[in-house]
């Protein structure tokens, strides 16, 4: 059970626009290598969002449409998220389990294998126009087109530039190029000023754990999101992608915060996590499931502004702190203003199952 978590856990936090996980947990070599940015161009020469359009995605395979999709299948959350959140949402046909979040998801078809990865016979049966695939899912690229289903596959994303230059190409794809800008122009706004925010704090050694010792280390957006938010991902000065790392190894990283899918996450209650500084001290940061697992502008938005908010709270309480590894307070805990006690419950962090998730995003008309 455990090591299906892990594999899981793995291949939802690469279930994205253009996610991939580094081997790993996912028990994989690393996809990110498969070909370098795609090319997108207009048929006619024009630099217009208009059409026919022809495109080269990250598998280096050259595909053309003649006019915007109206039947378009997602194989990831987070192209479905960001779709949702450029207008195109009407015209998405397919989503995976892990999108169930997004409003009105539940009325589209469910494109998911009993196992992990998607069902290429239920993806061939919402007669798409277009998939939009991510970098995890590579396995199932070539049996689609093999059943002449036009498939768009995305390259790895590792920050935030990289989430923004593929929301840029999604725009482009589905004929939404206006909002994909202010998509990205929001997002943008809203790093700016939690960057401004973090820049001269003091930044907490912080570890994000997915489960069976499966970490978040250097070279993942997950560690841009936490950079941004203000934390220290101790994981990534001698680590990069998602490592399986001894419990010697995260004993001696030390961390003094551990992000979690939720308030009574169990993993902080299980070694070695418990005899960490974190674990000891119950210092965990929470975020609804979908925000830092889907490299999106709306999930970049939630995830790191949040971080930086439960970071300000930390350091306010390190700084009164009476002594005793307790904040100054009538019951030993801090209060947040949304009237959870303690920060170790500081309201929302971090996801790792996206089945669980339950939220929406918000989006445009």
């Amino acid at each position: 059970m455990r090591d299906s978590f892990a594999v899981a856990v793995a291949l939802l936090v690469t279930t994205a626009l253009v996610g991939g996980v580094a081997g790993g947990a996912a028990g994989a070599q690393p996809t990110s290598g498969i070909g370098d940015a795609p090319e997108v161009r207009q048929t006619d020469g024009s630099d217009e969002c208009s059409f026919p359009l022809t495109v080269t995605d990250a598998t280096g395979e050259e595909i053309t449409l003649e006019e915007p999709p109206e039947r378009i299948t997602t194989t990831n959350p987070s192209a479905a998220q960001t779709l949702w959140e450029i207008g195109a949402r009407d015209r998405v046909v397919g989503v995976t389990q892990y999108a169930a979040y997004l409003d009105g998801a539940g009325e589209r078809t469910n494109v998911s294998a009993e196992g992990l990865g998607v069902d290429t016979e239920k993806v061939v049966g919402t007669d798409p126009d277009l998939v939009l695939a991510p970098n995890a899912s590579a396995d199932d690229v070539e049996p689609l087109r093999n059943a002449g289903i036009t498939v768009y596959h995305f390259p790895e994303a590792t920050d935030v530039e990289d989430i923004a230059g593929k929301t840029t190409t999604a725009g482009r794809l589905v004929g939404e190029c206006e909002a994909a800008a202010e998509t990205n122009a929001e997002m943008n706004a809203a790093v700016e000023e939690t960057r401004d925010r973090t820049a001269d704090i003091d930044r907490p050694a912080a570890l994000y754990p997915l489960g069976s010792g499966y970490v978040a280390a250097g070279d993942t957006f997950i560690d841009e999101l936490m950079t941004i938010g203000g934390v220290e991902n101790v994981a990534a000065a001698d680590h990069e992608g998602y490592p399986q790392l001894s419990a010697e190894v995260v004993l001696e990283m030390d961390p003094e915060l551990i992000l979690v899918n939720g308030p009574d996450a169990p993993i902080v209650n299980e070694e070695p996590y418990a005899s960490t500084t974190a674990g000891r001290e119950g210092n965990t940061v929470v975020v609804e499931v979908q925000w830092l697992n889907q490299p999106a502008p709306r999930s970049v938005i939630e995830a790191t502004t949040t971080i930086a908010d439960a970071v300000e709270e930390y350091n306010a309480a390190q700084e009164s702190d009476d002594g005793n590894g307790t904040a100054d307070a009538d019951d030993g805990s801090a209060e947040t203003d949304d009237g959870v006690p303690g920060f170790g419950v500081v309201a929302a962090v971090l996801a790792v199952l996206a089945t669980l998730a339950v939220g929406t995003t918000r989006r445009r008309p």
